[in-house]
């Protein structure tokens, strides 16, 4: 009863000091709710229209994704959300703000048509892009309240310098970006809004930071390669969805509180649904320290030390997620407590709910699993977990080749640049050069041919290789094989190679494919 007391009362105390700390939902079943009905609609409308070339049963992507004319009703989007974050308005109502200008030569006095010179202002504003472009900030991209930044329809990079950071900031979205490569900044001055900037210490390096922020939704973004942690939510940041993304190559990925001691974050909420873990992770997917954790239809392929941690009592509520352990004895539990012994986290509310284990990955529960208790932590029933390749089979930013980020923009940097890419859905799907040997696709392969067209992508890829064979079956016979053996393998070659494909996918489904 008295650390319930000594939390009401800093809570109160701190309400100036703090203007987000009494930031959690007050409802958190209308959450769930809302939740559930958005997942059963999702799956009514996909199970009424099989022919369908869009519906996956994510119900985010199928709220707007599958309007043709999605780009002249961009805001829709604001409409799409699930979980804690979904009541994060962005620019919702505001002007659309189109980026011209990739360069950020002035943290202080940024040039009207950049990105910094958007994300400043005081009004709701829906960001969007002229063209595609590769955007390296010289200090923080501090972003106010009410907007989002849509980077659909273009490959917009934010990479090679500090990033992005939502300090005491609420109500902003961030979709369709890529994340990357990002470094400290500060020890300069920076400007956060049109009548204020200040001095900024050295920042962490992080992909996105969110510092006492509330009402915020993260969707089909890719972040990797980061100097710290690729999204960081502390200082009592709350009401947050980080979906349908995509992480990949990094150590330590997602922190959700910076302190076992800070009583705030034990009102945070964080939902991370739909979500693909990438290669060439080790940690942190994500490592909580207080509040409230709904993990759910993730696909967990790679891990090095563990996926989900904590540290100081934090309920984390994981159903319907993949989990696959990698190949090491040592590393194939899902759960790690943090410099805890086993006698302090026993009572701990930590569950797995309908999740599937792969390769030996297991999960150490721990508490009484009262339903109660996981009220606050978005407890919901979830799609099937072996609905997970078809729900996070676009997670990312739209047209981004998995465990590709470095490389699809090289033009741009500091001081401009730019190209744009082809549109068009093949667009968002495969990125304006479409897709090469080293391009890795990850789909469900129930949706190849609804998708993607799987006749047309076999023969395009596979028609050189036919013709090859023909010709090598030519040279057999000129120089006097046994040309019967060479005939068949010439007339059959086609239907082999198909054939092989496809057993490929069924044996490869619930892996990366990579052609």
């Amino acid at each position: 009863m008295l650390p319930i007391l000594i939390t009401y009362i800093l809570s109160i105390s701190l309400s100036n000091a703090l203007p987000f700390f009494n930031s959690s939902l007050p409802n958190p079943e209308s959450v769930v709710h809302h939740f559930h009905r958005r997942l059963s609609d999702s799956t009514r409308r996909l199970q009424s229209t099989p022919q369908s070339n869009c519906l996956t049963g994510n119900p985010i992507d199928d709220c707007w994704r599958c309007d043709p004319n999605w780009s002249n009703n961009r805001q829709r989007l604001a409409d799409c959300g699930i979980g804690f974050g979904r009541g994060a308005l962005g620019g919702k109502g505001g002007r659309i703000y189109v980026v011209t200008d990739s360069s950020d030569r002035d943290a202080v006095n940024p040039t009207p048509g950049t990105l910094r010179h958007a994300v400043i202002q005081d009004e709701p504003l829906w960001i969007v892009f002229a063209s595609s472009m590769r955007i390296r900030l010289k200090q923080e991209l501090l972003v106010n309240s009410f907007k989002t930044i849509d980077g659909r329809g273009s490959e917009v990079h934010i990479a090679g310098g500090p990033c992005i950071t939502l300090q005491y900031v609420s109500h902003v979205i961030i979709h369709g970006v890529r994340v990357y490569d990002c470094v400290p900044g500060g020890e300069a001055d920076v400007r956060s809004s049109p009548t204020h900037f200040g001095w900024r210490t050295k920042s962490d390096g992080d992909g996105i930071s969110i510092y006492g922020g509330r009402d915020i939704w993260i969707d089909h973004v890719s972040l990797s390669h980061c100097a710290d942690g690729l999204i960081d939510a502390i200082m009592g940041s709350t009401a947050i969805t980080i979906s349908n993304s995509y992480f990949s190559h990094h150590d330590e990925v997602m922190l959700l509180g910076h302190s076992d001691d800070y009583l705030p974050d034990t009102a945070m909420q964080v939902t991370i649904a739909f979500n693909r873990f990438g290669e060439g992770l080790v940690q942190r997917m994500p490592r909580c320290r207080l509040g409230y954790i709904h993990v759910v239809n993730n696909d967990y392929t790679e891990w090095e030390m563990y996926a989900i941690g904590g540290s100081a009592n934090p309920t984390i509520n994981s159903q319907g997620n993949r989990y696959t352990a990698p190949g090491d004895n040592n590393a194939k539990e899902v759960t790690k407590r943090v410099d805890t012994e086993e006698g302090d986290w026993g009572g701990w509310n930590w569950r797995t709910e309908g999740d599937v284990m792969v390769n030996g990955a297991f999960f150490v529960p721990s508490g009484e699993g009262l339903a109660l208790r996981y009220a606050k932590a978005a407890s919901v029933d979830p799609k099937s977990a072996g609905l997970v390749d078809q729900l996070t089979g676009f997670a990312g930013a739209w047209g981004q080749p998995r465990g590709n980020t470095l490389n699809a923009v090289s033009n741009g940097g500091g001081d401009g640049g730019g190209g744009s890419g082809t549109g068009g859905y093949l667009g968002m799907v495969f990125g304006g050069s479409g897709y090469s040997e080293s391009t890795r696709l990850y789909v469900s392969p129930i949706h190849w041919r609804k998708v993607i067209g799987l006749d047309d992508l076999l023969n395009d890829h596979y028609e050189e290789k036919i013709r090859l064979e023909e010709k090598e079956a030519k040279k057999r016979r000129q120089k006097r094989y046994d040309s019967d053996e060479d005939d068949d393998r010439a007339r059959d070659g086609k239907e082999a190679l198909l054939s092989r494909f496809v057993a490929d996918c069924q044996k490869q489904a619930k892996k990366s494919i990579a052609f």
